[in-house]
């Protein structure tokens, strides 16, 4: 079968994600997105069937990982990657294709956590059965344990920030009767299309800021108005700024540790250099790091939240006392 099917160049554009983890970044998407446009033009598979095959693959790594020795683990760091692969390229091809289905997002999400509990309690498993030093039953626990506490944490501050954009939105329509609801947008949203674009916007309303504390976290851009969830973070830390437009100017997002890097370290870097306490306990702490980091910044953007809300309400009685 041949379908009609674009450039590699195309391809890029639509299958790849605008941030991504940076192991997706550097050593994933270079070998998914050419092997998504041969897939989608020269078989029939489905994105469900290449997430069924990275369960597999994911399996088999665990079988590997529990034989303990060290050929075996390098033998399931090396499989446990083509399985993230084909995780990656499911996606992919479902965007491509238009394949894609409610029903295989749930998929994907279980079979990831299927497979990382396997290959954690197998891996570990097999360094137990291999020394009889019990930290490995420990660390299984502790694996498991983060790998779901991570998706757990990362969808509720999805649900938070939904929220929060979903009440100003409702606050701003009414307030308006949608003759401006076109023209809202958030600042996080803006910098997906342009990494530089709240660079000069926090040079001014840092300035503002220490004049006003209180002032609205609103400002009116040429686009219309902007709200920005995110001021007091960027306020309290501008290196971070320069940073963050660094990184996404190469498609990687500044959560450098997150569920993804965990398990590579565990599962990959581990086992290849036959050093699984250390990484996992390294990859452990950072992971932890960076998930308070966000909690911490979710914080601050709450408070940007509460002032925004205020300001409409300030602005709200100045309207009708007028």
């Amino acid at each position: 079968m041949r379908r009609d099917i674009p450039p590699l160049v195309e391809v890029r554009r639509i299958t790849q994600k605008k941030r991504d983890a940076w192991w997706t970044v550097l050593l994933v998407d270079p070998v998914a997105t050419p092997l998504v446009r041969f897939v989608a033009r020269r078989t029939r598979i489905t994105p469900n069937q290449i997430t069924w095959g990275a369960l597999i693959l994911g399996l088999v790594a665990a079988a590997c990982f529990v034989k303990g020795d060290w050929y075996w683990l390098i033998a399931g760091a090396l499989l446990y990657h083509l399985s993230f692969i084909l995780d990656c390229m499911d996606g992919k091809v479902a965007r491509l294709t238009g394949q894609g289905s409610v029903f295989g997002a749930w998929l994907d999400y279980i079979f990831d956590r299927i497979r990382v509990m396997a290959c954690a309690v197998a891996l570990m498993a097999g360094q137990y059965y291999r020394t009889g030093e019990m930290i490995y039953v420990w660390l299984a626990a502790v694996v498991v344990f983060l790998d779901g506490l991570r998706y757990i944490n990362s969808l509720e501050i999805f649900k938070t920030r939904h929220t929060m954009r979903k009440q100003i939105k409702s606050r701003i329509r009414s307030a308006r009767r949608d003759e401006n609801q076109a023209e809202l947008a958030f600042m996080e949203d803006l910098l997906r299309e342009n990494p530089e674009a709240d660079i000069d916007h926090d040079a001014t309303s840092a300035a503002a800021q220490e004049e006003t504390p209180s002032a609205p976290v609103t400002l009116a851009a040429s686009r219309g108005q902007v709200i920005d969830l995110q001021q007091e973070f960027r306020h309290r830390f501008p290196g971070y700024l320069r940073f963050r437009s660094f990184m996404l100017r190469h498609r990687i997002r500044t959560h450098l540790i997150s569920g993804i890097e965990f398990q590579m370290s565990v599962f990959i870097i581990g086992p290849l250099l036959d050093q699984i306490i250390g990484a996992t306990i390294v990859s452990a702490v950072l992971l932890l790091v960076f998930e308070l980091a966000i909690v911490y910044k979710l914080l601050l953007s709450t408070r940007d939240f509460t002032r925004t809300m205020s300001s409409f309400e300030q602005q709200q009685d100045i309207t009708t006392a007028a």
